[in-house]
This record gives structure tokens, C-alpha cells and sequence, in this order.
């Protein structure tokens, strides 16, 4: 069988022509301060120009969200002018907010990891942790153009090569694609095996079908990207993220196209998929 010979790209040729820049970390506690230490960063900085500071964030990767609640209490730094946009959450059939006491509520895992570890006089109100709205997804391109748009999106990169839960569409072409905005999805079977392998002892029946997500209109208007690759099961995403061409078939692709887009990449990632 043929595959695409980016596949065959080693670890030390894998920076080489990259078509995205990379960072390359020695494992993932690093990466995942990394992330912590950059938002602290963007903060501070606009903290300091009186400027306001939106984040697009996800709930995959999470574990630098501990590290930056630490760091922002440790550091004495407000983020009463910070607005945290969660990138997507899962729906019922309805098309509602799962329960914020269901085990898979990004808006339960976000205040119990985050919100409700920033000291009560640092933290943001409440009104500016943000999940997009499946009754009005506008509003999220609504409130990015109020505020003056968004100064850095983080996020995790799929299997499938999603962003947020923007699923590979084989029959649209990039344009259409990179124009889509905040909106409710169908879950990909990708999507739920993975995810339900991870999460449910493989119980892939018992996992969302639908989502609320975050558009690439909006993630790709950002001033900057940062995304993680951590996982032994990204090895092939991340030559073809890097090394293939832009495709709605593998959403992480578009990123090539933006002017400050950075992987942070575990060293484990690098080696040959197989």
C-alpha cells in the first residue's frame, strides 16, 4: 500500500520545512507550563497598556490550567480584564448544554481547574467566562468583534486533525471551510471512538453526538495560535499538519496559513508513526 510520504519524515527532519513553526519540548509537564506561562505573559503585558486580554480555550489539552491559576496567584496577577472564551462544549440531543455535573461539562471542568482555584479577588467575573450558546452561536463572533478581537487561541490537535470540534468535511472546499462560524455539530465516529476510549473504557454509546464549537472564522482571526501535541497518537496528524497540504479534510492544515501559529510539540511526538 501507498501512503503519503510525509508519514515516512523522521523526528530530525520534522522542523525541517516545516510549514508551521515548532517548539519542541523534552515531555509534556513542559509543554503544559509553557501554555500556563504564555497566557500569564499575554496578561501581564496587556495588564501593564491598560488593553483588555481574550483567550480562546479549550478543554483538551487541561492541564496547564492548575499551572496558570498558580502562577496567577503566586504572581498577584488580576485578570479582571480577561475574558476567557471556551472553544466548545458538548450537547444533549436537544441541542442543550450538557449538565454542568455531567463528567463530560467543559463548564464544570473549567471552574473546578481554574476559576475556583484564582484567589476570589484575581479572578474574572463570571460574565466573562464564556461558552458559546447554541440557542445564539453568533454571539461569539458578536462579542470577538466588541472586545476587539481575540489575542491568542490554544488548543489541542485531533486524530482526525479537528480543532475545537471543527470535524474534517471532505466534500467543502478550503474556502467555505476556513469561512465557518461558531455553530452546533455532529460529532464525527472518530471523534466519539477516540474520546470514548480515552474517557469510557471504550462505552463509545455513552458519548455526546453533538457539540457547540468555536468556528475556524474565528479561531483563524486570532492574533495568535498555540497549539499542543503531546500524545503518541498525534505522530501521524503532526506530518501531515506540517508537511501536507491545506485540506478540509484535515482541519489542522489551515493553520499553515496563519501568521503567528506555533506547535508546542513533546519530543515523543517527533518519532515515525510506524
Amino acid at each position: 500500500m501507498n501512503y503519503p510520504s510525509y508519514y515516512s519524515i523522521s523526528a530530525a527532519d520534522l522542523e525541517k520545512d516545516s510549514k508551521i513553526p515548532m517548539i519542541l519540548f523534552e515531555n509534556s509537564g513542559e509543554v503544559y507550563f509553557e501554555y500556563a506561562l504564555e497566557m500569564l505573559e499575554e496578561v501581564v503585558k496587556n495588564n501593564a497598556e491598560g488593553k483588555k486580554t481574550v483567550f480562546i480555550c479549550p478543554c483538551g489539552p487541561v492541564e496547564q490550567y492548575p499551572i496558570f491559576a498558580r502562577l496567577v496567584n503566586e504572581r498577584n496577577v488580576s485578570l479582571k480584564n480577561t475574558w476567557i472564551i471556551n472553544m466548545d462544549e458538548y450537547l444533549t440531543d436537544d441541542e442543550e448544554w450538557i449538565e454542568e455535573s455531567s463528567p463530560f461539562s467543559f463548564h464544570g471542568f473549567m471552574n473546578r481547574f481554574l476559576y475556583e482555584k484564582i484567589k476570589p479577588e484575581l479572578v474574572m467575573p463570571k460574565e466573562q467566562r464564556v461558552f458559546p450558546d447554541p440557542h445564539c452561536p453568533e454571539k461569539i463572533g458578536q462579542l470577538i468583534e466588541k472586545l476587539g478581537g481575540v489575542d491568542m487561541v490554544m488548543g489541542g490537535i485531533a486524530v482526525n486533525g479537528h480543532i475545537a470540534f471543527n470535524e474534517p468535511i471532505s466534500n467543502m472546499s478550503t474556502e467555505e471551510f476556513a469561512s465557518l462560524p461558531t455553530r452546533v455539530v455532529e460529532l464525527s465516529a472518530e471523534t466519539r471512538i477516540k474520546d470514548a476510549i480515552l474517557s469510557r473504557g471504550g462505552a463509545i454509546d455513552t458519548m455526546p453526538k453533538k457539540a457547540i464549537t468555536v468556528g475556524m472564522k474565528e479561531m483563524m482571526a486570532a492574533k495568535k495560535l498555540r497549539l499542543s501535541m503531546v500524545n503518541n497518537m498525534q505522530r501521524a496528524v503532526i506530518r501531515r499538519a506540517t508537511h501536507g497540504e491545506v485540506t478540509s479534510e484535515c482541519p489542522i492544515t489551515f493553520v499553515q496559513n496563519h501568521p503567528d501559529a506555533v506547535l508546542f510539540v513533546s519530543k515523543n511526538v517527533t518519532e515515525l508513526p510506524f
